[in-house]
């Protein structure tokens, strides 16, 4: 079996029957991590030793003839802001170095290693999650696998750019803004965000507490779907962590999607984008048929209203530090920080105000469509330290535009998968899969039939 491209399910199979060991498995991930991170600067911590101690437990168990479980030895990794017993959680940043380690693991991150997966590290991030790039100046750029000279996008790039690169089959990350879907979709993999509260966030470092999500980055539809399920249900330790029972995804797979409504997103949706990002969307849309278009309306002030509540409830987070030591922030992050901090109260309600608005105008959308497909980001990734962009013949921003069409939809916590175009010759993109709260599993039986098609795939860049 080759490793580096192989899913997670396909591997725990193997290891499950004693084709492979998981020893065998995680020291040949850890050799290619330790032979390719430097490079791509994926990884702040490798947890070499629990990595090695929590495999041989599993062989000892599947040896005395015990399940160790569906992800039984496959590797994986989360963004450094999921706490990991025994190390600091750093969320990216220098004055989170200082913290003592967390005294347990994640809710996430314990799901998973109870269905015997096993943890190697975790990953570089923007500082606090306050960013689309993963240029941190504390702990340097993630490197995009396709184009070493490119931002691996964020703020998960770390977890985004590790799939990418065939060091482990699935990471986690957390989404505010677009922080799953825009790396995945700049590093050419699945990222996916569940429904707003689908999954704990217990033990995690929030950034916007009211935006917040968790989720996984994979190879295959499968693996989302899998991972996802592990990581459904609700949990004490996270008050915002749904009570609503779990609706698992791989078995229902291969349902049939013809009576699937399915829709392009138009108006805003279709500005401000690079010609070939909208042909991505194009590629999805004819080979599901599609012809019918859909307009979220409002979709520019849901954004903006997005930037005020974001930028505030950050700010308010750090505030104290912000006061007394804001040189040890990231500047980049700092200075968004301080803005948010000098946002009018009124603003901020007004946002939240529109919000409500907002959830009832979508809500709407969706009695007569089931799925919209819309790009994920305006461009394929810029390079490392690039500033401005032109798009429509105008300069812009790099950073806050590479969200341009994610905000809108995390504002009200809808449940999107970024699913990847690869290109020939070219960096991949990405499309978005928005479906209405809790309606997870048609967006994946829509991806598996684009897998299926090979319209879609993530392709491990060697």
């Amino acid at each position: 079996m080759d490793l580096d491209s192989a899913n997670a399910l396909s591997i725990a199979a193997a290891v499950r029957v004693g084709k492979l060991s998981a020893v065998e498995v995680i020291q040949a991930a850890l050799a290619k991590i330790a032979a390719q991170n430097n490079e791509l600067n994926c990884f702040t911590t490798i947890t070499t030793e629990t990595a090695l101690a929590d495999a041989a437990r599993i062989d000892r168990e599947i040896a005395q003839g015990n399940h160790p479980g569906l992800l039984a030895g496959v590797p994986f990794a989360v963004k450094n802001l999921f706490d990991i017993a025994g190390l600091t959680t750093l969320a990216g940043s220098k004055i989170n170095a200082e913290n003592p380690p967390a005294s347990q693991d994640a809710t996430a991150v314990a799901k998973l290693k109870k269905a015997g997966a096993v943890l190697v590290g975790a990953l570089n991030m923007d500082e606090y999650a306050y960013g689309f790039v993963t240029e941190n100046s504390h702990y340097g750029a993630t490197h995009n696998p396709h184009d070493l000279q490119r931002v691996a996008g964020g703020s998960s790039g770390g977890s985004a750019a590790t799939v990418a690169a065939g060091l482990v089959p699935f990471t986690l990350g957390s989404d505010t803004n677009g922080s799953i879907r825009v790396p995945a979709a700049l590093c050419g993999v699945f990222g996916f965000k569940p429904t707003y509260g689908r999954s704990s966030r217990a033990g995690v470092a929030l950034f916007s507490s009211s935006f917040d999500h968790i989720g996984p980055f994979a190879r295959s539809v499968q693996d989302i779907a899998t991972v996802f399920d592990v990581l459904q249900g609700e949990d004490n330790r996270d008050p915002i962590c749904t009570k609503r029972p779990p609706e698992f995804c791989l078995p229902q797979l291969n349902q049939d999607i013809s009576n699937i409504r399915i829709a392009i997103a138009d108006d805003y949706f279709v500005q401000g984008a690079a010609p070939e990002a909208l042909e991505a969307v194009q590629i999805v849309a004819e080979a599901l048929g599609v012809t019918e278009y859909v307009t979220i309306p409002e979709a520019k002030r849901a954004r903006a209203a997005a930037f005020v509540i974001t930028a505030s409830e950050g700010a308010n987070l750090h505030l104290d530090k912000l006061k007394v030591r804001p040189q040890d922030f990231d500047p980049a992050t700092r200075d968004r920080f301080l803005a948010g901090a000098l946002i009018p109260s009124s603003w901020y309600l007004q946002a939240q105000r529109f919000r409500r608005w907002y959830r009832d105008r979508i809500r709407e959308v969706f009695q007569n469509v089931d799925i919209i497909l819309a790009p994920t980001t305006p461009i394929s990734a810029p390079l490392i330290g690039q500033q401005t962009m032109i798009l429509d013949g105008e300069e812009i921003l790099v950073r806050p535009h590479l969200g341009l069409f994610t905000q809108p939809l995390s504002f009200i916590g809808l449940p999107v998968l970024s699913v990847p175009i690869q290109r020939s010759h070219a960096l991949p993109l990405g499309v978005q899969l928005i479906a209405a709260p809790y309606n997870e599993a048609l967006i994946l039986r829509v991806a598996n039939v684009l897998e299926k098609q090979g319209v879609v795939t993530a392709s491990v860049v060697e």
